[in-house]
C-alpha cells in the first residue's frame, strides 16, 4: 500500500505541474495582442483561476484513488497516510470562493478602469467596488445564515428495553427483534417494523463555512443546469453542424470582392453604432435600452469576425494556397469525427442521469459499473474515465454560455478566441468556470456515487448540501436534473430544426 500511496502523491505533484503549464500555453495563444507584455495581474489571475478549476475536478477521482488506497488495508491507522482529502477539499473551496467573490471582480474592474488614470486611482476604485460586494455579500449570506442556517435530517427514533443479561435468546426472531420487560409495553427498536409515527426530524445549525458553500454550489447548480444542460447538446451538434454547413469549394477572385465590400459595409455599420453607443455612455444615458443595444453591436461583431473567417477559408491566399485549403478540409472532418465522439458521450451522459439518478430505485449502477470494470483491468484506468467525464461537463458550461450569449441577448457575450481573447472575457469565463466547478463536483458525485461512496466529497456534499433548510427538495426531488434534460432537449430540438441550415444574409444593422 505504500508503494501505491507514493505513486499516488507523484501523480498529484506532476498533474498539477501539467495544469499549470496548460493554463500559461492556454493564456498565451488565445491573449489578444493589445494585452501582449501588460496586464499582468489580470493574467496571474487567470492562470491560477483555471488551475483551481482543473484541479478541483481532479481532485474528485484523487479522493476515490485515495480511498482505494486504503481500503484493504491491513493495519488500523491506514488511512492517515493517505493524502488529507479534507483539508485539500476545504482549502479548495475557500479559495474558489475568494477568486469569484473578490480577486476577479477586482481583476475585472481594474482592468476595464480608465486607462487615462494611474495604476494607482485604477486600483483604488477596484477596491472600493469589490469592497462595496463584500458588503452587500456579507450582510446576504450572514442574514441568511441566521435565519436558515439549519440542516434537517430526516430520522427515526427508535428505542429498546433493557434487562438484566440473560442467556435465552429464543423469544428474540424476525417479527419480533425487540425485548421487551412485560406483555403490555414493547418498544420499536426495528427499522422495519417500526410504525410511521417514529419518523421525525433532526435538527443542528451547521457551520458558516459549510453553509457558504452550499449556497454557492445551489447558485452554480443553477447556472449549470441552464448552460451544461444546453452546451451537452450543442458542443457535439454544433461541431457537426459545421461540417455540413462547410465551404465545398473555393470561390472565384470576383466573388471574393463582392463578400469582401460586403463585410467592409457591415464593419462600418458596426463602428457607427458603437461610436454612437460610446457617445451615449459619455451622456450617461445608461439604461436598459443600452445594454440590449451594447449586447447586440458585440453579437454582430461576433457574427462579423466569423464571416470574415469564412471567408479567408473559401478563397486562401499566398503561396501555400493549396495546402491551406487542405488543412481547412481536413479540419472540418476532424470537427465531424469530435462532433460523433462527443455526441456518444452527450448519450451516455443522458441516460445515465435518467436510468440512475432520477428512477428510485436506480435500474442499473450504469457508469458506475463501468468504472469499476475499468479499475479491475488497471488500478487508475476507471479514475482517468470518471475525470474524462467529469471535464466533458465543464466543457459543455463554457459551451452552453457561448450559444446563449450568442443567440439570445439576455447575457453578454465573452467569446473565446484564439489570438483575440480579451483579458475581460478570460475573466467572466474563468468566474464561470469556477462557480459551475464545484457544481460539476457536486453532480458528478451524486451521479457516480456508487464509484464514488465513502469518499470525502460525498461526506461534504452529501450531509449538510441535501439537507439545507429551505433547498433540500431542489435535490430532493432533482429539479437541477430535470432542468438539465429540459434544457438539452430544447437544444437539441433547435439544432435539429435549424442547427444544419446555411446562414441566411444578413439584413442592415440597426441599434434599438
Amino acid at each position: 500500500m505504500g508503494d501505491y500511496n507514493i505513486a499516488l502523491l507523484v501523480i498529484v505533484v506532476v498533474v498539477t505541474l501539467l495544469v499549470v503549464v496548460f493554463n500559461v500555453y492556454l493564456l498565451v495563444n488565445y491573449q489578444h495582442p493589445d494585452d501582449s507584455n501588460q496586464a499582468y495581474f489580470p493574467k496571474l489571475v487567470v492562470v491560477l483561476g483555471l488551475s483551481v478549476a482543473q484541479l478541483s475536478i481532479l481532485m474528485l477521482p484523487a479522493d476515490i484513488a485515495n480511498q482505494h488506497a486504503c481500503q484493504h488495508s491491513v493495519f488500523v491507522g491506514a488511512c492517515s497516510f493517505t493524502l488529507p482529502m479534507r483539508q485539500l477539499w476545504y482549502a479548495v473551496y475557500i479559495l474558489d470562493a475568494v477568486l469569484v467573490f473578490f480577486v476577479i471582480p477586482f481583476s475585472i474592474f481594474y482592468y476595464e478602469g480608465d486607462q487615462e488614470k494611474t495604476w494607482i486611482r485604477r486600483a483604488c476604485g477596484a477596491i472600493v467596488w469589490v469592497v462595496v460586494t463584500a458588503i452587500i455579500l456579507g450582510l446576504v449570506f450572514g442574514i441568511a445564515y441566521v435565519l436558515a442556517g439549519k440542516v434537517d435530517f430526516d430520522v427515526q427514533r427508535l428505542d429498546s428495553s433493557s434487562q438484566p443479561f440473560m442467556t435465552d435468546f429464543s423469544s428474540l426472531n424476525a417479527r419480533n427483534p425487540c425485548l421487551a420487560n412485560n406483555q403490555e409495553w414493547v418498544y420499536q427498536c426495528s427499522a422495519e417494523l417500526a410504525a410511521a409515527d417514529t419518523a421525525t426530524t433532526w435538527t443542528m445549525r451547521t457551520s458558516l463555512p459549510e453553509y457558504v458553500i452550499a449556497i454557492v454550489t445551489i447558485v452554480g447548480s443553477i447556472l449549470f443546469a441552464i448552460f451544461g444542460g444546453v452546451g451537452v447538446a450543442a458542443l457535439p451538434l454544433s461541431l457537426i453542424s459545421a461540417y455540413f454547413r462547410r465551404p465545398r469549394a473555393i470561390i472565384t477572385r470576383s466573388q471574393y470582392v463582392k463578400e469582401a465590400t460586403e463585410l467592409g459595409k457591415r464593419a462600418k455599420e458596426i463602428k457607427d453604432a458603437a461610436l454612437a453607443l460610446q457617445r451615449e455612455e459619455r451622456a450617461g444615458s445608461k439604461g436598459r435600452k443600452w445594454k440590449k443595444n451594447v449586447n447586440k453591436v458585440q453579437q454582430e461583431l461576433v457574427y462579423l469576425e466569423e464571416d470574415e473567417r469564412m471567408l479567408e477559408e473559401v478563397y486562401p491566399q499566398g503561396e501555400k494556397a493549396d495546402t491551406s485549403w487542405a488543412l481547412t478540409v481536413l479540419s472540418y472532418l476532424g470537427k465531424l469525427l469530435f462532433g460523433i465522439f462527443g455526441l456518444v458521450v452527450s448519450a451516455v451522459w443522458l441516460v445515465h442521469i435518467v436510468i440512475y439518478m432520477l428512477i428510485t430505485p436506480p435500474l442499473n449502477p450504469f457508469l458506475n459499473w463501468f468504472f469499476i470494470r475499468l479499475d479491475n483491468v488497471w488500478g487508475l484506468l476507471g479514475t482517468v474515465a470518471f475525470a474524462f467525464f467529469c471535464f466533458y461537463l465543464l466543457l459543455a458550461v463554457i459551451s452552453g454560455e457561448m450559444q446563449l450569449g450568442l443567440n439570445f441577448l439576455f447575457i453578454t457575450i465573452h467569446p473565446m478566441k484564439w489570438n483575440g481573447t480579451l483579458m475581460s472575457s478570460f475573466l467572466f469565463n474563468v468566474g464561470l468556470i469556477l462557480i459551475c466547478s464545484i457544481s460539476v463536483i457536486q453532480f458528478c458525485a451524486t451521479a457516480f456515487a456508487l464509484y464514488a461512496q465513502a469518499t470525502v466529497v460525498q461526506e461534504i456534499f452529501g450531509h449538510t448540501l441535501e439537507s439545507l433548510r429551505g433547498t433540500k427538495y431542489l435535490f430532493k426531488y432533482n429539479v437541477f436534473q430535470y432542468a438539465f434534460l429540459v434544457c438539452a432537449g430544447l437544444t437539441t430540438v433547435y439544432y435539429l430544426a435549424f442547427g444544419c441550415r446555411r446562414k441566411r444574409t444578413r439584413s442592415k444593422f440597426q441599434l434599438e
